[in-house]
Order: structure tokens, then C-alpha cells, then sequence
């Protein structure tokens, strides 16, 4: 999907790396993490678990930001994401979204 304008910052901002776990032997082969996924980070393993279902792999991680909705779709809780850098500004200093106390 090709955006015809950017964020005024993009230069500035750099989206957080994220990494997808999938337990195998837990997930029911639903689909909704491979379906719904907004940069088509998952797709359905050629592999069966015990279960007989085909769970998802990770089939390009470097396109993945963390924004945690196969984690919040899957009805079995066999997915979880984890964030692989912390986000920094130009001078390396980690932001965050809580307003600092004065």
C-alpha cells in the first residue's frame, strides 16, 4: 500500500522493530493473525502441528513494527510480540509517550 503523503517527521521518527513469537503446539490454525496482519509479517507453515493445524510462521520479520494485533486477535494466546529496539530521536535519547513531571 503506497501512502500519498507522509508524517511532517518521518525524517525524524523511525517506526520500533518488533519480533512475533508463535507457541506451535497451542495455536488452532484460525488464521486471524495471518489475515489481518497489516504488513503481511505471517504466513501458514507447510508444517502440521499435534493438533493437525498449519500454525504461522514469520515469514518477513523485518516488516514487523509491534503494533501487537496478532496478539490481540489470537483466540488460543499462542502469539506474543516483543519490541527489539527501544525508539530514539537523532541525539539517541529514548523517547516516550508519558509527559515528564517538572
Amino acid at each position: 500500500m503506497k501512502y500519498w503523503r507522509k508524517p511532517l517527521d518521518a525524517d525524524r521518527k523511525k517506526a520500533p522493530h518488533g519480533n512475533v513469537h508463535v507457541i506451535f503446539e497451542r495455536c488452532k490454525g484460525c488464521g486471524f493473525c495471518i489475515s489481518y496482519c497489516p504488513r503481511q509479517v505471517l504466513e501458514e507453515s507447510h508444517e502440521y502441528n499435534r493438533k493437525g493445524y498449519h500454525p504461522p510462521v514469520v515469514a518477513h520479520p523485518e516488516k514487523c513494527v509491534n503494533c501487537r494485533l496478532c496478539e490481540a486477535l489470537c483466540p488460543e494466546f499462542a502469539i506474543w510480540n516483543t519490541l527489539d529496539e527501544p525508539e530514539t530521536d537523532e541525539a539517541g535519547n529514548q523517547n516516550s509517550n508519558v509527559n515528564s513531571q517538572k
